[in-house]
């Protein structure tokens, strides 16, 4: 099981935005172009939240994963259901359960079923130019995944927006954990129970993943912008690391 962190690792935005991923490369990356890029990349996770997700009404109850609110989810039909007018509070379980399923199904669908034609290319326009831009390094992490069995994404973002992050950076059939309110070593514990009896990777960029790895006595790789690993990482790579904890 290989378990990522997102941003700075899988993604770029944070470091887009404010220019610290051109400042890496001494002058021969463009910084307006960065930000500009960056910039893109948070009006469409911002749209994709408001208009898709019920990011509105929700942003304020973080979750650590999709299900865990089943227990309030009594299996209702949501075909149909009118989310507008079901005066959802937080005082509701039940309410919030049903947009987290909502959001689940949407998610399983993919960007595709839900954007228009129009949306889809945009986002796919953005996706090629990031790419160019950082040298392959969505592609590469992209590659990278699909090479990799089972693999979970633990953030410190909340929720909602990295599922949308997911969706529009192509992080596709990934379990999405965020360590927003709980940590990521609990997250990390949570991920151990539910995949008992196998091998585990953790990779990041930050100290927090990092220190649960060791705790967890797990391998750990950095992920940095020079020598930047993506691309450049690969799976032999990969399993050199665990060869060594294993």
């Amino acid at each position: 099981v290989y378990i990522w962190d997102m941003d700075e690792t899988l993604i770029l935005l944070k470091s887009l935005l404010d220019g610290s991923y051109a400042g890496a490369f001494d002058g021969l990356k463009d910084r307006e172009k960065s930000t500009e890029i960056g910039k893109r990349w948070e009006n469409l996770i911002l749209e994709l939240c408001d208009e898709h997700f019920f990011y509105e009404e929700i942003e304020n109850y973080n979750e650590p994963y999709l299900n865990a609110l089943n227990e309030y989810d009594d299996g209702r039909d949501l075909t149909s259901y009118d989310f507008e007018a079901d005066s959802f509070d937080d005082a509701n379980k039940k309410k919030l359960a049903y947009r987290h399923r909502a959001i689940g199904e949407k998610y399983a669908k993919g960007l595709e079923k839900i954007l228009d034609q129009h949306m889809v290319k945009v986002c796919n326009d953005q996706y090629s130019l990031t790419d160019k831009y950082t040298d392959g390094w969505l592609s590469s992490a992209h590659k990278l995944l699909e090479e990799s069995s089972i693999n979970c994404i633990v953030t410190s973002g909340s929720l909602i927006p990295s599922l949308a992050k997911c969706l529009l950076y192509r992080l596709d059939d990934v379990v999405v954990y965020s360590s927003w309110e709980v940590g990521k070593l609990q997250c990390f514990k949570w991920i151990k129970e539910r995949f008992p009896n196998v091998r585990f990777c953790a990779i990041g960029d930050g100290h927090e993943e990092c220190t649960a790895a060791q705790i967890m006595k797990w391998p750990f790789i950095k992920i940095e912008f020079r020598p930047h690993r993506f691309p450049g990482l690969d799976m032999p790579t990969v399993q050199t690391y665990m060869d060594v904890i294993y």
